[in-house]
């Protein structure tokens, strides 16, 4: 991918040159910077629902991702001597309550989230509400090779049933389908080979098709990352009547719409992907609409001609107004860690405004320009830790992505704000990751990337940022 320069990005955009001096980055990407709070009440009975076309139940439009619970710090200290994080579950019931009172119906965890204790945590805030008034979605995240055989899989499916508190799951999916693995003996899977070990040779599909037709399971699907050829493949055991998918889950953003290659090759276009589920009449879920929080962040070139078509509106709620104006979407999942997080969007959600022709097209111009710059497509879902020599890599690649964002960095010492953007990084470097948990100690033991459903060639850009760094360490 080609650089380009801030002036060209806004040349193209025709944004005009006065917002060069714009320091101002909207959106709602941390729990400060919430740009709509305390403009409006939010409504509790104007939520947008669409209806699961098999069940004929209103599932809101907005669905509550629990992948990221907010933590807090207890005594003791980890490997960095930094302070033990439990989940917090206080505010994780605080934040459920206040969902589900505005209309927020859909709660989607997994074994996987927050260290194995999203689904407790998950579980703990939904139990004071009845069980009739939300649905729940977890996964079979049995990535381990210690999790395919057919016991260890179904001793999973029965733990988040307890964890949950339910007797039965509303929507159950096959988790990141479509990624490479490792079998116990080291040997290297591809997609196709993955998907067989976890969920075929050990007949969990079928188990878990059983399980729905006794009505533990009432939606059954799955959600898809890399080889297309899984997803493909899916879709075809749908098509001759093998089983039937109720629901698909996605990776959708207007970047992603139609630059999902472009950003990492082995991606796939969501164009596609919604296309092949919208003409089987698959309902879609949406997730990472915010492609990892990058678009609650974009440059201020950016953000400066959303804002002028839409002052009252963050930057965050164009990205899920795109994803929620699609049809045959259920509904778009959103990670909501703080109550600022929660508020922008149901705000977004509370009803929602499709996205016009007009802005669709605006859009797409700034997805254009945006695969342009030298992204990486991490959305930190953490899949790739823990890594066996200590490095933080979802934390060394937000950082080099937010530089990106603030202008902070640079490839040549002939750039005119070189100096600034040079102590802006190295500083900001040591302070989001310890020295011990950077890319120095990458060492290219590979464990990492096989599970990344972005398909990031994990190690390579770990060291093409320890390269940078130690160029700019250089440069005194």
């Amino acid at each position: 991918m080609k650089d380009i320069s801030r002036r060209t990005f806004l040349k193209r955009l025709g944004i005009g040159t006065a917002v060069l001096a714009s320091p101002t980055f909207v959106g709602c990407a941390s729990k400060h910077n919430d740009s709509r709070g305390a403009l409006t009440d939010i409504p509790t009975d104007k939520m947008t629902y669409r209806e699961n076309p098999k069940t004929h139940e209103r599932v809101s439009l907005l669905g509550y991702g629990c992948m990221r619970w907010p933590t807090k710090d207890v005594e003791g200290s980890d490997s960095d001597d930094k302070p033990k994080k439990v989940i917090d579950q206080e505010q994780v019931n605080a934040l459920v309550a206040k969902a589900i009172k505005h209309g927020v119906n859909y709660f989607d965890t997994s074994p996987a989230y927050c260290e194995g204790k999203s689904e407790e945590a998950t579980g703990i805030a939904l139990a004071p509400f009845p069980r009739d008034s939300y649905f729940i979605a977890t996964k079979m995240s049995n990535f381990a090779p210690e999790t395919w055989p057919r016991e260890a899989s179904i001793k999973m499916y029965h733990d988040s049933l307890r964890y949950l508190r339910t007797d039965h799951i509303d929507y159950m999916l096959l988790h990141c389908v479509g990624l490479t693995s490792q079998d116990a003996s080291g040997k290297e899977l591809n997609g196709m080979e993955t998907l067989r070990a976890r969920f075929f040779d050990n007949g969990i599909l079928d188990y878990l098709m059983s399980e729905r037709e006794a009505g533990r399971i009432r939606n059954l699907g799955f959600s898809y990352h890399g080889d297309i050829k899984v997803f493909d493949h899916l879709l075809s055991m749908h098509d001759r009547g093998e089983t039937h998918w109720d629901f698909v889950q996605i990776q959708l953003s207007y970047v992603d719409w139609k630059h999902a290659k472009e950003i990492e090759p082995l991606n796939t276009n969501a164009e596609y992907l919604y296309g092949e589920l919208a003409k089987r009449h698959i309902p879609a879920v949406v997730m990472e609409p915010l492609l990892g929080g990058q678009l609650a962040r974009v440059p201020a070139f950016a953000a400066e001609r959303m804002t002028a078509a839409r002052p009252d509106d963050s930057i965050a709620s164009w990205a899920f107004r795109f994803a929620a104006s699609l049809p045959n979407i259920l509904t778009v999942l959103s990670g909501m860690t703080y109550k600022e997080h929660l508020e922008d969007n149901l705000r977004t959600f509370c009803p929602l405004q499709p996205c016009t022709e007009e802005e669709r097209k605006m859009l797409s111009e700034i997805a254009q320009i945006f695969v342009e710059n030298p992204f990486i497509p991490c959305t930190g879902c953490q899949y790739c830790m823990p890594c066996p020599y200590g490095l933080n890599i979802p934390a060394i690649f937000a950082h080099y992505n937010r530089c990106i964002n603030e202008e902070h960095y640079t490839k040549s010492d002939t750039d005119p704000n070189y100096r600034e953007a040079r102590r802006a990084y190295l500083i900001g470097y040591d302070r989001s990751v310890p020295r011990l948990r950077q890319a120095d100690h990458c060492v290219s033991c590979g464990k990492c990337a096989p599970h990344c459903p972005q398909s990031i060639a994990i190690p390579k850009k770990l060291h093409e940022i320890d390269a940078y760094v130690e160029k700019l360490r250089r440069d005194i």
